[in-house]
């Protein structure tokens, strides 16, 4: 029994070591995408679409998944799921492209603190869950930061607001789609290339699109988006096998306060007084919602050991 526990606190602990580089690495992706700043957003997205189909091809061959990916194209409802999913994904993917090629870096970390709490909503709202009361406070906390950060942007925060609904319809969608992480994800880009690759082309046209006027270190950078989308989510899946969802939710975090980070401090994005306290609503609800997981694993561990 001690060889087993100790075997699962191993699988664990390496599982955190998947989550933690998946999230540092989605999060410094950030200046990845500044490298391109000079592109239009939505042919850089039609382009990571193309090519994170590329590698997802790659991958599902590496895996030997064709055979899952044919029986889940023949049925019907599997592709619109998947189509729905991809549209979800292809949004959320160009808001926060199109927010860091226009210095908006730290809109699109306000998104992703929202998005848990989009997610609570949405369990709520559409899966009739019953909110606890600390998520009951986050809800109304997270309401007054998006009055607050509204009145200091001198407009609602829209690309923060996409961001977080879409992150969080895009995990809902998921749930309907009987795939894995992987093959999900292949099936959401290979449903898409076909657009992406049309935007291509009419975009290519342009005197500063990526045909047009990238030079060989920025196709590296273009090119190479389909594997800095792929490798992160890899290692995210292989975390989602082992690590305890209330200890990879809070683990999330490290996302937003990178890009919260890297757009205060490293591209010098205006910060002022009342936008900080916005900020401060958010981080006081994901600690009530936080808090309250954590709280509630330490009351039911011991009844389960027990029982």
């Amino acid at each position: 029994m001690h060889g087993e526990a100790n075997g699962s606190d191993n699988r664990v602990a390496r599982g955190v070591e998947y989550a933690v580089a998946a999230y540092l690495l989605w999060g410094f992706l950030t200046i990845y995408w500044k490298q391109l700043d000079g592109f239009d957003a939505v042919e850089l997205i039609a382009w990571r679409m193309v090519c994170a189909s590329v590698v997802m091809a790659v991958v599902v061959t590496v895996r030997g998944s064709w055979s899952t990916m044919r029986v889940a194209f023949s049925s019907r409802s599997t592709v619109l799921r998947l189509a729905a999913a991809a549209a979800l994904l292809t949004i959320n993917w160009g808001s926060y492209v199109w927010a860091v090629v226009n210095d908006r870096v730290i809109e699109t970390a306000l998104g992703y603190f929202l998005a848990p709490l989009g997610t609570m909503a949405i369990g709520v709202l559409v899966f009739g869950e019953t909110p606890t009361r600390a998520q009951r406070v986050a809800f109304v906390l997270a309401s007054i930061a998006v009055v607050v950060l509204t009145v200091s942007y001198g407009r609602p925060p829209w690309i923060a607001v996409v961001i977080a609904a879409t992150w969080s319809a895009y995990g809902a969608a998921k749930r309907t789609i009987s795939l894995g992480p992987v093959e999900s994800l292949a099936g959401e880009t290979f449903i898409a290339i076909v657009p992406a690759a049309i935007g291509i082309v009419a975009l290519s046209f342009g005197a500063t699109s990526v045909v047009s006027s990238a030079t060989p270190t920025e196709w590296v950078f273009v090119l190479g988006t389909g594997i800095v989308t792929a490798v992160p989510l890899l290692l995210f899946a292989r975390a989602a096998q082992t690590v305890p969802f209330t200890l990879l939710g809070p683990l999330n975090l490290l996302v937003p306060v990178i890009n919260f980070g890297l757009g205060w401090w490293w591209y010098g994005e205006s910060m002022p007084a009342e936008r900080i306290v916005g900020f401060a609503f958010v981080w006081a609800a994901l600690f009530v919602v936080t808090w309250d997981q954590v709280s509630t694993r330490r009351r039911v561990a011991p009844m389960r050991a027990t029982a």
